[in-house]
């Protein structure tokens, strides 16, 4: 089913991520079928081409300033295959979709983002990870198959284990244009979770309940304000699915409900400062549930910051870098030196996530591997921002972690090669895909990655 119709070019459109820190202008058109998209391709736009989702990367991984960007690359369309438990959609189609027509046959996305707007190309192209990284991996390790129009304009049939496949997930879009994506979907028997919730005093005692959580899904808020003894304290949220539908909501069957999101203003200046983000965070741990358990439907579990549209307003007219690292399980202690390092710099960070890693990811540059994923959103215009970030970045790159591309905006082609051991091999394979260097976006020039 085609849910949007053909637009036509749209020159000189103006492309930010969501932090909306570095934007910058390209032509943008799309859907087109795939005959336009073969001659867009054997054209060679001057500054390339580039396939851009929904445009919730933080930093300015869909981007293309002074070239191409297809938004969206295709009428979004699905094929369910209940019986298989799989599913087979373009690119462009959004996890919302998806969720829409998957949960009520008891399947669902075996990865689920933060956001329902993602679209499968660009969940493929970063390789996404979710609440149960540990468990069940990131996106990739339930691909099939994927369908890759690439720099020569022949369309590809990747299957896992191939070099082709391990460049394009995780390949940030730079390998080609993700046709479309055929999934594995968990089985499950209720829309509800069971969720615990518990504070935690501390870092240490944060990070060994994550350890031993059992839960399929777990992932953590930390109060990155905190110091002394209360450094890096959080809240650890644990859940799992209902082993049957709730009688009392899910009579009429299954379902995916996000609720109706209310628009974020937009403020004139960042009300964000090391005072502000602190009392928050105080009256934020203080008044959550030591311990309690509770029934959660899959969009407030998953999806809970998408009940206020436009959320990236918040943090002010400048935006805000959304830095996502991760450290590996011989190197934990990192974890307190950046949040002491990032109070001693007096940038506050207002939303602080911890997830746990157990499973390296499938792409050659893929973000996970075994370890902690800690995500700080920091506001742009803190005056120390940039140079404490490239202190965090030689240090992470010493010990063996990385910052996700994705949503990176500011890393150097130096801190990028030190993180990535794979890129030589990732290169190697992109060259064959798109010879001519067809596939270009802002992060790919300023880290040198092609």
């Amino acid at each position: 089913m085609s849910l949007t119709q053909e637009r036509p070019a749209s020159p000189g459109r103006l492309l930010a991520g969501w932090g909306r820190t570095a934007a910058s202008r390209a032509q943008v058109t799309g859907p087109l079928p795939l005959h336009r998209l073969q001659a867009l391709v054997a054209a060679g736009p001057a500054r390339g081409m580039l396939a851009r989702g929904a445009g919730s990367s933080y930093g300015d991984a869909a981007q293309n300033a002074g070239g191409s960007v297809l938004a969206p690359v295709s009428a979004p369309h699905l094929e369910l295959d209940t019986a298989a438990g799989t599913v087979r959609a373009a690119g462009s189609t959004a996890v919302t979709q998806l969720l829409d027509a998957c949960v009520p046959h008891g399947l669902l996305l075996p990865v689920l983002p933060a956001t329902r707007h993602v679209t499968l190309g660009g969940a493929v192209a970063t390789d996404v990870h979710g609440k149960n990284q540990r468990a069940d991996g990131s996106l990739g390790s339930w691909i099939e198959e994927i369908e890759l129009l690439d720099g020569t304009g022949g369309v590809r049939r990747l299957a896992p284990g191939s070099e082709e496949f391990r460049a394009t997930v995780g390949g940030l879009g730079l390998t080609g244009v993700i046709l479309s994506v055929t999934l594995r979907l968990l089985r499950i028997r209720s829309g509800l979770l069971t969720v615990t919730s518990r504070r935690h005093a501390d870092l240490d005692a944060l990070l060994a309940a994550m350890d031993t959580a059992r839960d399929r899904y777990c992932v953590a808020w930390v109060d990155t304000s905190a110091a002394g003894r209360s450094l890096g304290r959080g809240i650890l949220e644990s859940g799992d699915h209902l082993a049957g539908p709730d009688p009392a909501t899910e009579a009429g069957g299954l379902a995916y409900r996000p609720p109706r999101s209310r628009r974020a203003p937009r403020l004139p200046v960042c009300p964000l400062t090391p005072w502000s983000v602190r009392e928050f965070n105080g009256l934020h741990f203080r008044a959550a549930p030591q311990d309690e358990s509770s029934l959660t439907d899959l969009a407030g579990f998953f999806h809970r910051l998408d009940a206020i549209e436009a959320w990236n307003r918040l943090p002010g007219p400048r935006g805000f870098v959304h830095y996502q690292f991760v450290v590996p399980d011989g190197a934990p202690g990192l974890l307190a030196g950046v949040l002491e390092t990032v109070q001693r710099h007096r940038c506050p960070s207002f939303l602080g996530t911890l997830h746990r890693f157990g499973v390296e990811g499938t792409g050659q540059l893929s973000f996970a591997q075994p370890g902690w994923a800690l995500a700080m959103d920091l506001p742009a215009g803190a005056r120390r921002l940039g140079p404490m970030l490239a202190e965090l970045d030689l240090r992470l790159a010493t010990a063996g972690g990385r910052v996700n591309l994705a949503q990176d905006s500011r890393l150097g082609p130096g801190a990028c090669a030190a993180m990535y051991p794979g890129l030589a091999a990732w290169r190697e394979v992109a060259g064959r895909l798109d010879p001519a260097g067809v596939f270009q976006s802002d992060l790919s020039r300023r880290t040198g990655l092609r």
